[in-house]
């Protein structure tokens, strides 16, 4: 009972709140607000001239035949390193002389082995990546002489190079033993993880830029929903039992706020979907199988406050996006304190989340546009890897020392591809 009158209690002034922030009038005197401080200038930095990059020409069936034999790859939310690759192709970071590389890139598409439903399956990913190390440390010197310490790939997995979408399963494999030295350019993060290794970048899921900007609605549109999701609250054919997908988190969503009318929550994916984003006052950000989801993207690009919920993440680009400051982080065991935490939440500061969000960088940074655009997610990858540069000089291996162990890793793994 004691819950019941503090719903009803919070209900009129989540009213309150939604028809302050729907104001139409209000909303468009806001404007936007420059992310202040050291954040906002890593933000805008501009990566051409502080690093060089070379692209190993690997055979076509590491990458373009393979999405030549499945085109849906160029959709998919692990779609980030089909374009990375194709970005730095024409970038002007690129070099063609090795000798003068401060990077090298190995163009692997190993997301692109899909279900009839769509889904990545990462069985062959590891051997995918063996196959691929071994070729380049054949034909070029580079690979041998750091054992990978100056190369970076691209991992947009669920559990980045652990290469397997359960949790449990993940933490088993591990990070493959041959990338230990690599960086790692990858959408999972999580502190104290066994799949993110050390120096990481944690980069947004691919979402299709053209697609959103065509379902953008005038700025002045009402915001006339108080919180929003779309999406699984049950993986019931991967977890039967209804109580290891997102730790529970989505669940718990479902079954304390399915009635409530604050909360416009359901499994449906309306075509509305993005237009009742830009609606919404808060967008639910909760975990799936791994801690990110693309609806962080799409909350920011449509400037719906995230409501992030997945204890421990790491978020993409976190030393330029101040999400502290844009977003709300809620517990996955405060999950049923969803509606007390959202309308205690003071108008002020709503509405300058709201103008933070509005800044045209933040949604920049976010997205994967082709052509490549100022600003955006593949110059805030480079500016990453700039940030890591020079190298230490333990990055140099001794003529004949090796560190990785070839022969490490499940036995699937050390098949030939």
């Amino acid at each position: 009972m004691g819950t019941g009158r503090a719903r009803a209690r919070a209900l009129p002034l989540a009213l309150a709140l939604l028809l302050a922030c729907s104001d139409v009038a209000a909303v468009a005197a806001q404007g936007t607000e420059r992310i202040q401080g050291s954040a906002g200038d890593v933000l805008e930095d501009d990566p051409v001239g502080r690093l060089k990059v070379y692209v190993y020409e690997l055979p076509p069936k590491y990458n373009k035949n393979i999405v030549g034999r499945d085109p849906r790859c160029l959709k998919h939310m692990f779609a980030t390193e089909i374009f990375i690759h194709r970005f730095l192709v024409s970038s002007a970071v690129r070099t063609l002389n090795p000798e003068e590389a401060d990077w090298f890139y190995t163009p692997v598409y190993t997301t692109c082995d899909l279900t009839p439903w769509g889904h990545p399956l990462t069985t062959k990913s590891p051997r995918m990546i063996r196959s691929a190390i071994q070729y380049i440390s054949k034909h070029w010197p580079y690979w041998n002489r750091t054992e990978g310490a100056d190369h970076f790939f691209v991992t947009p997995h669920d559990f980045g190079a652990c290469f397997y979408f359960q949790e449990a399963k993940a933490i088993e494999r591990g990070v493959l033993p041959v990338l230990r030295r690599a960086t790692l350019v990858q959408t999972f993060g999580q502190k104290n993880h066994v799949c993110l290794k050390e120096g990481s970048i944690t980069i947004p899921p691919y979402t299709p830029p053209q697609k959103m900007r065509t379902h953008l609605v005038p700025p002045e549109t009402p915001r006339s929903i108080f919180v929003y999701f779309r999406g699984l609250f049950y993986d019931t054919s991967n977890d039967p039992e209804g109580g290891y997908y997102a730790r529970g988190a989505r669940a718990s969503v479902w079954e304390n706020f399915k009635n409530n009318p604050m909360f416009d929550i359901s499994t449906d994916h309306p075509p509305t979907y993005y237009e009742d984003m830009q609606r919404s006052v808060f967008c639910l950000c909760p975990l799936g199988w791994a801690p990110w989801s693309p609806r962080l993207v799409e909350a920011v690009v449509f400037g719906c406050i995230p409501v992030i919920i997945a204890d421990d993440i790491i978020l993409p680009f976190a030393d330029a996006i101040p999400w502290e400051e844009i977003g709300v982080f809620v517990a996955e065991d405060d999950v049923t304190k969803l509606d007390t935490i959202l309308t205690s939440i003071p108008m002020e500061e709503i509405l300058r989340k709201q103008r933070l969000l509005a800044n045209p960088s933040m949604k920049q940074a976010m997205l994967f546009p082709q052509p490549a655009e100022p600003r955006d997610a593949f110059h805030q990858i480079l500016n990453g890897l700039a940030r890591k540069l020079p190298h230490g000089k333990g990055v140099f291996l001794k003529p004949g020392q090796k560190v990785l162990n070839w022969t490490e890793g499940a036995p699937e793994d050390l098949k030939p591809w």
